[in-house]
C-alpha cells in the first residue's frame, strides 16, 4: 500500500504550483471589507488583471518624440509577452526624468512568465540611457513565485541531505538511514497525494508557503518517530534473539509515545481553523494531513522493514544479545553523568536554567512584528522593488497601487470631499467608461471633465448603485506610512458607509486578522496540549509543568530571534502570523520530546520509584531524543533555503526553540524540575500515593 501510494504521489513534486496561489487577497477573511471591494472590481474595471507598473527612468529629459518611442517599445513589449488587456499610454513624471506606464497581467495567466518575458523584451529594446523596471503588484508576485521555485527540488534536497548526514553520524550505518529516509518520503508522497486532490477539488488551499512548511514538518516528524522506533528496536534486540518479538515489543513500547506526539501536534494545527486569515486556517488541516502520514509510516512501514532487514539494518555496530540490563541510571557515559548531576542539585540545576531561559526571553520586548511591507518580502536582489524605489522619486510613491473605495452614488462627492483632506492621498478620481484610461478626476468641485470647456462631464460606472473611488496615495502602497492613511480612510467615511479596499487595505486586514488569529489561538492550543497531557499522564502537576516549561523555552527562543533579526541580520520587521507559527511548532513540536521523555519515566517510576525513573528515563532516551531535535532543527533550518522573509524567521525561531528545547529544557529543566519535586509531580494519580517495592540508592522520596 505505501509503495502504490508513493508512487503516485510522487509524480505530483513540480506540480504544486498547479493547485496553489500566492495571492495575499486570496486568503483572507470574506468579512474584510478588502474582500468586498475586491469582489466588487469586476463591475467596474471589467477585468481581474494584476496589474504591473513599467517605470522608465533616464539620464535625460523625456520629450514627446522619446515618450512616443517609449510606447512603441512598450506595445511591442507588450505583444511579445502575449499580454492581450489594454496597455496605458506612457506618462512623464513632472521633472520629466522618468515615466510609467500600466500593464494589465491577466490573473489566471503565469503571472511570473508574463513579468518576466515582459522585462526582457523591454530590456533588451530600451533605448541609451534609459533603465526599465517592471513593478506593481504584478512584479511582486512575480517575486514571490521566483522565491518559491526551489521549493519543490532545493528545498527537498537540502533537508534530506541534512537528515541523511545526521542519521550516519548517529547510528554510523549506512543501511539504517536510508530506511529511516524512506519511511519519512513515503510519508510526504502520500501526504502530498492526498492534499494535492483535496487542493485540486478546492477542499483546501494551497501556496507556496504551506507547502514547504508540509514538506519540512513530514521529513521532520517522521525522522523523529522513526528514531524513537528504532532505539526502542535496538533495545529489544539486546534483551531477544528473536527479530519478530523485537519489533512486536518495540511497536508496543513506542506505539503510545508516537500517538500521543502525533496527536498533540494534530491537536495544535486544528486549533488554526479557528484562524479569520485562509493562510492559517488552511495549514491546519494540511498539516495534520502530513503528521498523520508520518506516524502511520512510522507505526506501519518502519517496523515491516526492520523486520525484514533484521539486525543486519544496523551494520557494521549491529546490536549483540545479552542477558545484562539494557540501560540503568549508573554509569560513565555522558547521560549518566548528568543523571548523576541532576540527582545531586536538582534545584540548583533548574532554577539556574529558568532564570537563563527567562533572561533571554526579554528579548521579546524588542520583537518586530506588526508585519513587514510587501517589497521586503523576498530576500536578495528584486526587480520590482527597486523600480518601487525609483518610482518613488519621480512619481507619487502609491501610483498604480490605489485603494480602492466602494461608495453609494449619492455619497460619491462627500466622499471624494473626505478622502482629498487626508495628508495622504495625492489625488482622487472615479471609475468612468467615458475618460480615457477609464477613470476621471474628482475634484473638492467634482468630476473634472477631459477635453476643452463644454466638453460633457463623464458619468461613473454604475454596479448596484455604487461608484468606485481611487484615491492615489503618496506613499508606497506596502508602507507603513500608506497603512496608517488607509486606517485614517477608513475611520473618515464611516458616515457615509463607504468600503476602502486594494493593495494597502489587503494588507492591513491581513496583519489586523493575523493579530486577532495570534491572540484568540494561542490559548486555545495550550488548553488542548494541556488536557491531552493530562490523558497521557493520568496526573495534572505534571502536565502543567510541562507546559509551563515549554512556552518559558518558546518565549527564550523568541527573545533570542528577536535579537538576531534586529541586531544580526537586519530584517525590516515580520508577519503577525510569524510569533503564531512559531508557537504552533514550538510547543507542538517541543512538547514531543517531554512526552518521549516523560511516558518512559513513568514506564520506569512504575517499576522503579519516580526518582529512579527520572533518572534512568533520562539516560534511556537521552540519545534518541537529542538525534531526534537534531534532525528537526535541521529540517526546519532548510526552510532558509528559500528566499521569503516570513520562511527564513520561522527557520530561525523553530530551529533554534528546537535545541534549545532538546539539550536545556528537556535535558536539564525538566528532570531536575521533577526530581526536586519527587512523587507529587504524579498528583493526584496513585503514583502519587503508592510507590512500588523496589531496591537502590535513590528512593528518598518516600521519605517525609
Amino acid at each position: 500500500m505505501w509503495v502504490v501510494g508513493a508512487s503516485l504521489g510522487g509524480p505530483l513534486f513540480g506540480r504544486v504550483d498547479e493547485v496553489s496561489s500566492n495571492e495575499q487577497a486570496a486568503y483572507l477573511p470574506e468579512s474584510a471589507d478588502a474582500t468586498e471591494v475586491r469582489a466588487a472590481l469586476d463591475g467596474f474595471l471589467g477585468t481581474d488583471a494584476i496589474p504591473a507598473i513599467v517605470v522608465f527612468s533616464s539620464e535625460r529629459a523625456i520629450d514627446d518624440d522619446s515618450r512616443e518611442a517609449l510606447e512603441d517599445q512598450l506595445a511591442a513589449a507588450a505583444g511579445a509577452a502575449n499580454i492581450t488587456g489594454e496597455v496605458s499610454p506612457v506618462l512623464v513624471s513632472e521633472d520629466e526624468f522618468a515615466a510609467q506606464a500600466f500593464v494589465p497581467v491577466d490573473a489566471d495567466s503565469p503571472v511570473s512568465d508574463v513579468v518576466s518575458e515582459l522585462s526582457l523584451a523591454l530590456r533588451a529594446d530600451a533605448p541609451p540611457g534609459i533603465n526599465v523596471f517592471v513593478t506593481g503588484p504584478a512584479g511582486f508576485t512575480a517575486d514571490l513565485v521566483a522565491g518559491f521555485a526551489g521549493i519543490d527540488s532545493l528545498l527537498l534536497l537540502v533537508a534530506l541531505i541534512a537528515v541523511f548526514v545526521i542519521l550516519v553520524v548517529v547510528y554510523r550505518s549506512l543501511l539504517l538511514p536510508v530506511v529511516v529516509l524512506m519511511t519519512s518520503l513515503f510519508a510526504l508522497c502520500v501526504a502530498l497525494l492526498t492534499v494535492w486532490w483535496l487542493a485540486k477539488f478546492n477542499v483546501l488551499l494551497l501556496s507556496g508557503q504551506t507547502q514547504g512548511i508540509l514538506f519540512i514538518l513530514v521529513i521532520g516528524a517522521a525522522t523523529d518517530y522513526s528514531l524513537l522506533m528504532v532505539a526502542r528496536y535496538r533495545e529489544e534486540l539486546r534483551s531477544t534473539r528473536d527479530r519478530g518479538t523485537a519489533v512486536l515489543s518495540a511497536w508496543r513500547g513506542s506505539a503510545e509515545p508516537i500517538v500521543a506526539s502525533g496527536g498533540t501536534v494534530i491537536a495544535g494545527l486544528l486549533c488554526l481553523l479557528l484562524s479569520d486569515l485562509k493562510s492559517n486556517s488552511t495549514l491546519g488541516p494540511v498539516a495534520a494531513i502530513g503528521i498523520v502520514f508520518a506516524m502511520l509510516s512510522a507505526l506501519t512501514l518502519l517496523p515491516a522493514l526492520l523486520f525484514a532487514f533484521g539486525r543486519p539494518v544496523f551494520w557494521p555496530r549491529v546490536p549483540a544479545y545479552s542477558d545484562a540490563p539494557v540501560e540503568h541510571a549508573h554509569g560513565t557515559g555522558i547521560w549518566h553523568r548528568l543523571a548523576d548531576a541532576v540527582a545531586r542539585r536538582p534545584r540548583t540545576i533548574w532554577i539556574t536554567t529558568a532564570v537563563v531561559l527567562a533572561f533571554a526571553a526579554t528579548g521579546l520586548t524588542q520583537l518586530n512584528a506588526q508585519g513587514a511591507a510587501q517589497s521586503e518580502l523576498v530576500l536578495g536582489p528584486s526587480e520590482a522593488r527597486d523600480g518601487q524605489s525609483v518610482l518613488g522619486e519621480h512619481f507619487p510613491a502609491g501610483s498604480g497601487s490605489p485603494a480602492y473605495i466602494l461608495v453609494d452614488e449619492v455619497s460619491l462627492q462627500d466622499a471624494a470631499d473626505d478622502v482629498l483632506e487626508l495628508d495622504g492621498v495625492n489625488g482622487v478620481s472615479v471609475a468612468t467608461a467615458d475618460a480615457p484610461g477609464g477613470a476621471a478626476q474628482v475634484t473638492t468641485a467634482g468630476v473634472a471633465a477631459f477635453g476643452p470647456p463644454g466638453t460633457p462631464v463623464p458619468q461613473p460606472t454604475l454596479s448596484e448603485g455604487k461608484v468606485l473611488l481611487q484615491a492615489t496615495l503618496t506613499d508606497a502602497a506596502d508602507s507603513a506610512a500608506a497603512a496608517a492613511t488607509v486606517e485614517a480612510m477608513r475611520e473618515s467615511l464611516q458616515p457615509t458607509g463607504a468600503l476602502v479596499g486594494g493593495v494597502t487595505a489587503i494588507a492591513v486586514d491581513t496583519d489586523q486578522a493575523s493579530i486577532h488569529d495570534r491572540n484568540t489561538i494561542i490559548p486555545v492550543i495550550l488548553v488542548v496540549i494541556l488536557l491531552i497531557l493530562m490523558a497521557l499522564l493520568r496526573s495534572i502537576l505534571a502536565p502543567v509543568l510541562l507546559i509551563l516549561t515549554t512556552v518559558l523555552s518558546f518565549a527564550s527562543a523568541l527573545g533570542v530571534a528577536a535579537l538576531v533579526f534586529n541586531g544580526i541580520f537586519g530584517f525590516p520587521g515580520a508577519d503577525p502570523a510569524v510569533p503564531l507559527y512559531g508557537f504552533v511548532f514550538l510547543v507542538a513540536l517541543g512538547i514531543d520530546y517531554n512526552i518521549f521523555l516523560m511516558t518512559r519515566v513513568r514506564e520506569e517510576a512504575l517499576r522503579h520509584g519516580t526518582r529512579e525513573g527520572i533518572l534512568r528515563g533520562l539516560v534511556i532516551t537521552g540519545g534518541v531524543i537529542t538525534s531526534a531535535g537534531l534532525v528537526l532543527a535541521a529540517t526546519f533550518a532548510a526552510l532558509s533555503v528559500i528566499p521569503i522573509l516570513f520562511l527564513a524567521q520561522i527557520a530561525f525561531i523553530v530551529s533554534f526553540g528546537v535545541l534549545l528545547d532538546t539539550f536545556i529544557v528537556r535535558s536539564l529543566l525538566v528532570p531536575a524540575l521533577c526530581y526536586d519535586i519527587g512523587r507529587a509531580i504524579w498528583w493526584p494519580s496513585r503514583l502519587n500515593r503508592h510507590l512500588p517495592k523496589h531496591t537502590g540508592p535513590r528512593h528518598e522520596e518516600e521519605k517525609p
